[in-house]
């Protein structure tokens, strides 16, 4: 089971040097990926009268693929999107990004997306908010096409592309496109379409209702069993059993792991990469 960790991005600040830093030191630990979440805007409270969101506009969150394209020029860590909100971006736009970090990066990109929850980034965005789980289907075969073919045309309910492709392509044709998400519709859409994904369920029996219904989906689909990435806390009072939650996800069969400290008590980077620097050896083992 690969280790990795999610990008503190609330607590990392606007410091390149910093995250720099961070990305050095978990590479240097031994933990092999690095999961990135995505939100463009923050809604701003004062103005957005009872806005309950678990974001708002004093939340530093860093662009992922720019982030990545940033990582790639010193780092040998995998870069994950855990998620990038696709039905929010331009479909070609994204599968040119996406590209360009895995050429960078030599192969080490796992776009993970999915449909995100925020209506006004998608209205500041200039995209429809209610079809958009419609939309990734579409989506995501077209990053495919963009992603494989040298010339694509592609005819779409709401993509449309003639005669055109993407220079350079990817090293990876296609890059892996996993899906977060724990309602039953989009665990059922991921068991049909995604390359993998993030179950958004904690260890315990709902967790493994979700991954009875993703495996139902594909199976459905004639594909095979799809890789799984857990989701594992590093609180800061150390209240939850790291060794037995790292042990419980590779029990499931999750091909992947990735260590929180975001939202845990920690106030610096230094004390993120030290509380990674204590987990390192039990998470690690084995």
């Amino acid at each position: 089971m690969q280790v990795g960790v999610v990008f503190p991005q609330t607590e990392i600040g606007a410091d390149p040097g910093a995250i720099r830093a961070y990305a050095d030191a978990v590479s240097g630990l031994g933990y092999r990926h690095l999961l990135a979440y995505d939100h463009v805007l923050g809604a701003d409270p004062k103005v957005h009268a009872g806005w309950n969101g678990p974001y708002d506009i004093d939340d530093t969150f860093h662009e992922p693929m720019v982030l990545f394209g940033y990582l790639a020029a010193f780092s040998d860590l995998e870069l994950v999107s855990g998620i990038v909100i696709a039905p929010q971006r331009q479909t070609a736009l994204l599968a040119k990004q996406a590209a360009e970090v895995d050429v960078l990066t030599g192969g080490r990109l796992r776009l993970g997306v999915g449909l995100g929850w925020n209506r006004l980034e998608y209205q500041a965005l200039g995209k429809e908010f209610s079809d958009r789980a419609k939309r990734v289907v579409e989506q995501v075969t077209l990053l495919r096409k963009l992603w494989t073919d040298e010339s694509v045309t592609f005819e779409g309910e709401y993509e449309q592309v003639h005669g055109a492709g993407l220079a350079p392509m990817p090293v990876q044709r296609p890059i892996p496109i996993w899906f977060g998400g724990f309602a039953p519709s989009a665990l059922r859409r991921i068991g049909r379409i995604a390359d993998g994904w993030f179950p958004l369920v904690p260890l315990g029996p709902d967790l493994e209702q979700a991954i009875a219904i993703v495996e139902e989906s594909a199976a459905k689909a004639g594909r095979r069993s799809l890789p799984f990435e857990g989701r594992v806390t590093v609180t800061a009072d150390r209240g939850q059993p790291l060794e037995r939650d790292v042990a419980g996800w590779k029990a499931l069969g999750a091909q992947y792991v990735s260590l929180n400290t975001m939202r845990q008590g920690y106030a610096t980077v230094d004390q993120h990469i030290a509380a990674l620097t204590e987990a390192a050896p039990i998470a690690l083992a084995g």
